[in-house]
């Protein structure tokens, strides 16, 4: 035997990965971006107490992590309103979203998402055997009833909302969600991606009984509270299906010095509003570089903005490759007609002062041919 003996689904299955990190392909140009704006991860960084707590934490990495993660799900519960019973703490929610395609979905079930919306949960359900059914979106946002109407249609096990949306920005207001969820068919799943929340404006969340069998709600430390690295994700739903992600969940996963260095973030709320204020400076300041380039910034409640280059996705592309060129990474939409935006996350005043130098240069390369 020459080669293990793949199972038939995973041989048929592309050679591919969600996401290409800004790593690999510094590695494949042998060199360093000047500014990492593709991620959408926090270049405000954590709180320095959770930086002094996970480096107060370094000797004791010798030990595995609590298994339970008590002391951050006893805090998150607190934050929350709800019990403990109601949380499960996981390898950031790409991490939790993996774990929920494995309890739920077999090969031939049925999952509806939106065409374009984040890649990886796609990645997880062709990985179990699902069949994607994808829904455009409606203009620039997600499309809440063409959703579900697709659910019922399909019997869908699984549902998935990114609520504020990545990779546009956009959000729905609260009693959106509400009516959604009211409406699903019988036997549907909402997974609510909340990755973003903590940038949206007041009411985007919506008002959910913590018991609610019919959706669950995915959030992370990875935006607002700066630590993507730490890999710490929870996400909110009924105990009965908590407790189920028991049966599947690698029990030892997360990183001792993580979990530590999350429950100091959430413990640091002051830094968190610090945050957020600088989140809607750079804001500002990016959607003001797109209209000084005669380009339209789309509204958003992230901590990135896509903006909208005015042209068809080769030209956007060829925007993108440029900025590139120049040391900038930034990502994109994948599917048309969003693929004619780029989409850059908030940076610092530096970061953001080349963005500003940057991109007039490449839209004139680009324009150019």
């Amino acid at each position: 035997m020459k080669t293990p003996r793949y199972t038939p689904l995973v041989q048929s299955l592309p050679a591919t990965v969600p996401f290409v990190g800004p790593e690999v392909q510094e590695r494949a140009r042998e060199q360093r971006f000047r500014a990492r704006l593709g991620a959408n991860e926090s270049c405000f960084g954590p709180s320095p107490r959770a930086i002094e707590a996970m480096a107060a934490a370094a000797g004791d990495q010798w030990m595995y992590g609590d298994s339970a993660s008590h002391d951050l799900k006893a805090a998150l519960a607190a934050h929350l309103g709800v019990t403990p019973a109601h949380l499960v703490v996981g390898e950031g929610i790409d991490g939790l979203l993996g774990y929920l395609v494995r309890l739920t979905v077999a090969q031939g079930d049925a999952v509806v998402t939106s065409d374009g919306a984040y890649p990886t949960f796609n990645y997880h359900v062709a990985g179990f055997g699902g069949v994607l059914h994808k829904v455009p979106y409606l203009g620039d946002h997600e499309d809440p009833a063409a959703l579900v109407a697709t659910a019922r249609r399909v019997a869908a096990k699984l549902l998935y909302l990114a609520n504020p949306d990545n990779p546009m920005g956009s959000w729905h207001r609260g009693p959106v969600i509400e009516q959604m969820i009211d409406n699903l068919p019988e036997g549907t799943l909402l997974v609510l991606d909340e990755a973003y929340l903590e940038f949206a404006p007041e009411g985007t969340a919506p008002r959910l009984d913590p018991d609610d069998p019919r959706v669950i709600r995915m959030r992370t430390f990875s935006k607002a509270y700066g630590l993507a690295g730490a890999r710490v994700g929870y996400a909110v739903a009924a105990p009965g299906l908590i407790a189920a992600f028991d049966k599947v969940r690698n029990h030892f996963g997360m990183n001792r010095a993580a979990q530590i260095g999350a429950l100091a973030a959430l413990n640091d709320q002051g830094w968190l509003r610090d945050v957020q204020e600088k989140a809607l400076a750079a804001r500002a300041r990016l959607e003001q570089i797109a209209l000084d380039n005669g380009l339209r910034a789309l509204p958003s409640a992230t901590n990135f903005v896509t903006i909208d280059c005015g042209r068809d996705g080769d030209f956007a592309r060829a925007v993108l490759a440029r900025l590139m060129a120049r040391g900038l990474f930034v990502r994109m939409p994948f599917v048309a007609p969003q693929d004619r935006c780029i989409r850059i996350s908030l940076g610092a005043p530096p970061e953001l002062d080349m963005v500003a130098e940057a991109l007039p240069q490449s839209l004139a390369e680009a324009a150019a041919g």
